[in-house]
């Protein structure tokens, strides 16, 4: 859960940091991906940077989510079967994410996400049966 929280930190401070181009093909780049505003059909145009940020930030918002989820569940003491069975879903998730990010990203998201992945394997398989204690 404090995984969850803290990626959702990190990977927030990225969305306030602009990146600085290096050198002219870096800059024409950047000039183009934060300016050139593709027509996404009614009404919409947008540029690269709007959707990246889009994305971003909902990588954020559903670490959040899983994170006040799991700390809701834990809180109110769920049956562990429960617990379980949301822990299962959120294997899924962030295995999917984690999957994304190895294939598409750089190491910080690829270590946090296959660290919440881990954990989460591991609560998935050390949960029993019987009801929470405190």
């Amino acid at each position: 859960m404090a995984l969850l929280f803290l990626t959702a930190a990190v990977h927030s401070l990225s969305l306030f940091v602009s990146p600085t181009p290096e050198n002219e093909a870096e800059r024409m780049l950047h000039e183009l991906f934060t300016t050139y505003q593709k027509d996404l059909g009614g009404g919409f145009h947008r540029t690269f940077s709007d959707l990246f940020t889009a994305l971003s930030s909902c990588f954020s918002f559903v670490c959040l989510l899983g994170g006040l989820i799991n700390a809701y569940l834990l809180k109110k003491k769920v049956s562990a079967e429960i617990l379980r069975g949301i822990t299962l879903i959120n294997v899924i998730v962030f295995g999917g994410i984690f999957a994304v990010m190895a294939f598409f990203t750089f190491l910080p998201p690829i270590i946090l996400t296959g660290l919440i992945l881990v954990t989460l394997l591991v609560g998935y398989f050390t949960l029993r049966s019987e009801t929470l204690q405190s």
